[in-house]
């Protein structure tokens, strides 16, 4: 007989308490879960805030558990319900749209609350804190406005959100109470090149200013200090600190100090309640960086498994700055203390500083700012308590030169013991990404990026990393080169994402602001670059013919006799006597040597001359027929089978389905061709599981499948999912083409960009994520205003006339 599942409801929806579940489901399957989320949304990354503020990053790219990942794990989700009590005598939990659940257990992760320093003022409309995604999206808003903004707090929270605003547009002034910035994680010395650092980016930086009251009579205006200062504010950004939210638990009898008190296994006082995160407070400490919070959620799923566990203890985590341009690492203690000694290397040109802090011959601290190649080994040894004495008069020199002989950073990484912490960001240490690598076969940095996580958040241990890999596969390891091209060392990624961050609209313009070690580019970065510019930015860049490859020059495919082949758009591969005789009367004039049925059902004229085209576009016009794209990065086809109208087994009129779908999204550039299929039963006779995307009809409406293949590549599609209505369908249809529009690579088919990013996230965003959807969707249709030219009719027109003229002509031309 099947044990019935306990009940475990989760309080919040965090990175600690989505952790926890990672580790508790590898470890059980005792537990029926239900959680609690105060915000409307699924699991994200909050320590990415800050690229997504600064427009780095959007919302769906630091999604942690998409919603399939619940679905998958039946977990139940109340998003936007907040827990307003704990009955611990019914075990249970009520929330505040009145949804009440059981619990045999039950873990509280509430994370944080921000300080609100209480000044007159604090309640004004344009004063945000910052710790979650709506206080993102809020300054996101706010700085389309542009203006002046000042922000409160001179630590990671604050300087993290004044870089975004500035590269937002806003004039932005920091203001902090203490006499260097990030007093808690940087000595005086690193804080003041910080500080020079941020004003070289624009950022007006004032220390020792103790903010009196936030001025406005209906919205924040501006903000004075205690010295009389007034300085002009559209926003004010409070970042000066956090506090445990364990009120929740104080009310319910649970044990509170500065958090909510548990032992070394995360268990409250109440022993069937749990507590982690940021509220949690063990050994008389409250965290607030990610990597320890990771850690009580590997020892709070071993306890809720019935699991031994060593419990949690206390270790040093490093500090990070995620401001580009900022490079400083600080851990440990470097306050000024009895027996300790300080070690400090400067370097005033480079604009680097180096301290390390000893107390018996091991170190017990270390900042490093401008050079922090050497962080993840000071921290090394601070955790493993090495004696240092041998190494003393060379190791502020760092890594590279102990022992003499030549620094290989492989063997370095190699030697790192399994514990050792590669990526802070997300908690991954090296036995994790050596295993990935051994058990799934990796052999690239993406690869171990998509399994681990390691490197997929802020980046800098993105060396280290490739180390690993290097050292696991010796000989076998290939670098692979990540780049577009020869003229950049940036990759697809990171041009797509600079591109819209900096707001490059112009081929020139990009390659100036990024550095192109070329003067005009190449055969492989051009047409990369043209396509993500008229992606970006529709209406605005206009499409430099140029930078494509013949075939979309003349919009027409050249063949190997160097004649063309033309194919006029077959609507949902529907016809007519009309159009038949059109083409047939086409074919004779031109004297066009063949006529053949192409698989997506069109018709192809080959062996036309190119001086012919022009003509044969302009009778095809007159006929109502415009460009099939068969040349293009874009759509090709939409496929069907004739459907209910005619087949007895037909479900759907999958004929008049394809139609529409292909009068929507003809024009469309796509970062590689895209085909589609729409059929009518799951006979599957338009083959809709081998394309781009496909709609297979069932009684009970339409489901939904993408990324398949058929070429040199063979691949079946996978579902995203079953919908009712012909218009979710164009809807849906319309969103994933717009969001692999927006993230795919130039050459990248559909299920190259899924393997990618994420299946589960793409279905996130595309099916569960109405309002992002419907985001998609309409930028999408605004896309096509300027997409749905027919390049036939141009150039019959006259538009880029020089293609097409024979080369007699031209010489002509010149001898006159």
């Amino acid at each position: 007989m099947e044990t019935q599942k306990q009940k475990l409801v989760i309080i919040g929806n965090g990175m600690a308490p989505g952790r926890m579940l990672e580790h508790l489901f590898d470890l059980t399957d005792a537990y029926e879960v239900t959680i609690f989320n105060a915000e409307p949304r699924v699991n994200y990354d909050r320590i990415m805030l800050s690229p997504v503020l600064s427009g780095d990053k959007s919302y769906a790219d630091i999604i942690i558990h998409g919603q399939g990942w619940y679905d998958e794990h039946g977990i139940t989700l109340h998003k936007g319900e907040k827990v307003v009590e704990i009955d611990r005598v019914e075990r249970r939990v009520i929330s505040d749209k009145g949804t009440v659940e059981h619990y045999d257990k039950l873990v509280i992760a509430t994370g944080s609350q921000p300080f609100i320093i209480p000044v007159p003022g604090k309640d004004l409309p344009g004063v945000l804190a910052y710790r979650d995604l709506d206080d993102t999206e809020a300054m996101v808003a706010a700085a389309k406005k542009g203006g002046k903004a000042v922000v409160i707090g001179g630590g990671l929270l604050g300087l993290e959100a004044a870089a975004g605003l500035r590269l937002r547009g806003m004039d932005v002034t920091v203001l902090h109470l203490m006499p260097s910035l990030m007093e808690r994680q940087l000595d005086e010395a690193s804080g003041y090149l910080l500080q020079r650092a941020l004003e070289a980016r624009g950022i007006d930086v004032k220390c020792r200013a103790n903010t009196k009251a936030i001025l406005g009579a209906d919205k924040v205006e501006g903000v004075e200090l205690e010295d009389g200062t007034v300085l002009e504010a559209d926003l004010v950004v409070m970042a000066v600190g956090i506090r445990p939210n364990s009120g929740l638990a104080k009310e319910a009898g649970i044990e509170v100090n500065r958090g909510i008190v548990t032992d070394a296994t995360m268990r409250t006082s109440d022993h069937a309640i749990y507590a982690l995160g940021e509220c949690a407070e063990v050994d008389g400490r409250v965290y607030g960086l990610v990597a320890p919070l990771y850690e009580m959620a590997k020892v709070a799923a071993h306890a809720l498994a019935g699991e031994e566990t060593a419990g949690f203890k206390h270790s040093e985590t490093p500090t990070k700055l995620k401001v580009t341009g900022c490079d400083l690492y600080s851990v440990g203690d470097f306050a000024e203390g009895e027996g300790r000694e300080d070690i400090v290397l400067r370097d005033a040109q480079r604009g680097s500083y180096k301290r390390v802090i000893l107390k018996d011959n091991k170190i017990i601290g270390a900042v490093l700012y401008g050079d922090v190649a050497d962080g993840g080994w000071f921290n090394e040894m601070l955790r493993a308590a090495t004696d240092v004495s041998d190494m003393r008069d060379t190791l502020i020199f760092g890594q590279a030169h102990q022992g003499g002989g030549s620094f290989d950073p492989v063997a370095a990484a190699a030697a790192l013991p399994d514990d050792a912490e590669i990526c802070g960001c997300n908690g991954i240490c090296k036995g994790q990404i050596v295993q990935s690598i051994t058990d799934k076969g990796l052999t690239a940095l993406s690869e171990v990026r998509a399994h681990t996580k390691a490197s997929a958040s802020c980046g800098t241990c993105a060396n280290n990393v490739e180390n690993l890999l290097k050292a696991v596969l010796g000989d076998a390891f290939e670098k692979k080169a990540e780049g577009m091209c020869g003229c950049t060392p940036l990759g697809h990624g990171e041009v797509r994402r600079l591109i819209k961050a900096r707001e490059l609209k112009s081929i020139p313009e990009v390659m100036q602001e990024l550095e192109w070690s070329s003067p005009e580019g190449c055969a492989k970065c051009r047409p990369a670059l043209n396509y993500y510019l008229v992606s970006d930015w529709p209406g605005e860049y206009e499409d430099d013919y140029r930078s494509r490859f013949i075939n979309e020059r003349v919009h027409a495919n050249i063949q190997k006799d160097g004649t063309y082949s033309v194919v006029p758009r077959i609507w949902g591969g529907k016809t007519s006597a009309a159009e038949l005789r059109a083409i047939a009367e086409i074919a004779e004039k031109y004297d066009v040597p063949e006529v053949k049925f192409t698989g997506g059902q069109r018709i192809d004229l080959l062996g036309i001359k190119k001086e012919d085209l022009p003509g044969i576009w302009a009778d095809l016009n007159e006929h109502g027929m415009v460009s099939g794209g068969a040349y293009t990065k874009g759509l090709r086809t939409v496929k069907t089978c004739v459907g209910q109208e005619w087949c007895r087994f037909g479900t759907q009129d999958s004929m008049g389905l394809g139609i529409k779908l292909e009068k929507f999204l003809w024009g469309s550039w796509t970062p590689a061709k895209l085909k589609l299929a729409v059929t009518g039963c799951p006979r599957n006779c338009a083959e809709a599981t081998c394309k781009d995307i496909g709609i297979i009809c069932v009684d009970s409406g339409y489901q939904i499948v993408y990324g398949g293949a058929a070429g040199l590549h063979i691949q079946g599609t996978t579902e995203l999912g079953i919908v009712a209505t012909e218009e979710e369908v164009i809807e849906i249809t319309a969103a994933l083409t717009q969001l692999y529009r927006e993230e795919g690579f130039y050459l990248e088919r559909i299920y190259k960009w899924a393997d990618r990013v994420g299946y589960d996230r793409i279905k996130t965003i595309v099916l569960e994520d109405k309002e992002a959807r419907r985001e998609l969707h309409d930028r999408f249709v605004f896309s096509q205003k300027f997409a749905q030219v027919d390049p036939w009719a141009e150039r019959v027109a006259g538009k880029d006339a020089h293609e097409f003229k024979p080369m007699a002509e031209f010489k002509l031309e010149a001898a006159e």
